[in-house]
């Protein structure tokens, strides 16, 4: 049997419950081989105050010391994180709190063989610092926005290569994650592209009258677009498009920053009832709206590997997608759905054009995304813990 700690900040919670559950995934398949053992420590930033007003600190301050989902015991320790300056100090922070955490887990009967860290900054290099102090090999992933973003900043960036020749092995979500991290000088026989699957028990095609139904559905074309209410998922650019689709609706699911802007937008464009905002979602309740919509649009600046493409298809809904990152690993196939020309408003509605012409029907659409459970992952994962571990 294997043991690992797994360490991230990027970890679900019965605060946040959505907060991350791509990482919590991976772990549920691999732990469901019957070859790992794990514990999971999520640092969460410290907070003195619940109150609602205090917004998302608030939850911080709300989430559990302690707490098991889904038979994983977490521990959720506090970290100092400083305004303006925690970019740099988050390393040194979560690494004291982790390895304090790591240690009481030792004490207390759970000793590991290895390190499993997600997201390469802060979180990657701080396993590093804690590996180092407790003799324990680490391997990092990185996702996204920790290599494709953060390296722009000198100091994170000489971090995240120290990091990198620290440890014993690096995971990338995309193949064009790895080719970054190489980019920047890292190693590339510690690293391995093992992208994300998608749970295709959970997101299957429901009864599409059915599933419009439940969103009081017109029989007007219907597009999602999901995600966090950030910029940098482009949902402004999806309202701004849906003004050139007169025969459109769109559906926002998630919450975030940005909300207010986008009922503003949409109400300056004429468009306040043909844009539904409806907030964030357990994934159950998400499976019902890719399955009740005729395409999800994914307008991100920035993406490692976007689970919400394959969980739209996997309902039988294809996709429009930025060309960024790892996308067009993910977007593959006309029966996948369309890459934009461009990332813009424009560049939208030429992509749903584009995919109006040439429809996929919803079983090609399944049928793609079956080609990426969960499996190559898990075993990917099981043959270089074995290695590093040197459990047989």
């Amino acid at each position: 049997m294997i043991r690992t700690l797994l360490f991230s900040t990027l970890y679900p919670s019965s605060v946040r419950p959505n907060h991350g559950i791509f990482v919590e995934t991976r772990l549920r398949h691999l732990l469901a081989s019957g070859e790992v053992e794990t514990r999971v420590v999520a640092p969460v930033p410290w907070f003195p105050f619940k109150h609602k007003r205090f917004g998302e600190y608030a939850k911080h301050a709300a989430v559990p010391r302690h707490e098991v989902r889904n038979g994983i015991g977490i521990e959720h320790p506090r970290y100092l994180l400083l305004p303006k300056v925690g970019m740099n100090s988050a390393p040194h922070a979560l690494a004291r709190t982790g390895l304090a955490a790591a240690k009481k887990l030792i004490a207390g009967g759970f000793d590991f063989d290895l390190i499993d860290a997600h997201y390469f900054y802060p979180d990657g290099v701080a396993a590093t610092m804690i590996g180092k102090a407790l003799g324990k090999p680490v391997v990092i992933t990185a996702r996204g926005t920790d290599i494709n973003l953060i390296p722009q900043f000198d100091k994170p960036r000489r971090m995240i290569l120290q990091a990198a020749e620290d440890c014993a092995a690096m995971i990338t979500v995309c193949a064009a994650l790895k080719d970054a991290i190489v980019g920047l000088g890292g190693t590339a026989r510690k690293i391995t592209a093992l992208r994300n699957g998608v749970d295709l028990e959970l997101f299957q095609p429901e009864d599409k009258a059915r599933a419009r139904d439940a969103f009081g559905m017109n029989d007007k074309f219907a597009i999602a677009s999901v995600g966090h209410l950030i910029e940098r998922k482009g949902h402004h650019l999806v309202v701004e498009a849906l003004a050139d689709i007169p025969d459109a609706e769109l559906y926002i699911a998630g919450g975030g920053e940005e909300e207010t802007r986008l009922r503003a937008l949409a109400g300056q464009l004429g468009l306040t009832q043909r844009v539904h905002f409806l907030g964030a979602m357990p994934q159950a309740r998400l499976r019902t709206l890719y399955s009740a919509v005729d395409c999800l649009v994914l307008a991100s600046s920035r993406e490692g590997w976007a689970n919400v493409l394959l969980e739209a298809m996997a309902c039988g809904t294809p996709v429009v997608a930025t060309n960024v990152w790892g996308t067009p690993e993910v977007v593959a196939s006309p029966d996948a759905g369309v890459l934009m020309d461009e990332r813009s408003a424009g560049g939208i509605v030429r992509a749903v054009a584009r995919l109006r012409d040439a429809m996929p029907t919803r079983q090609a659409a399944r049928a793609y995304a079956e080609r990426f459970g969960w499996q190559p992952t898990t075993e990917g994962q099981l043959a270089l813990f074995r290695r590093l571990s040197g459990v047989s």
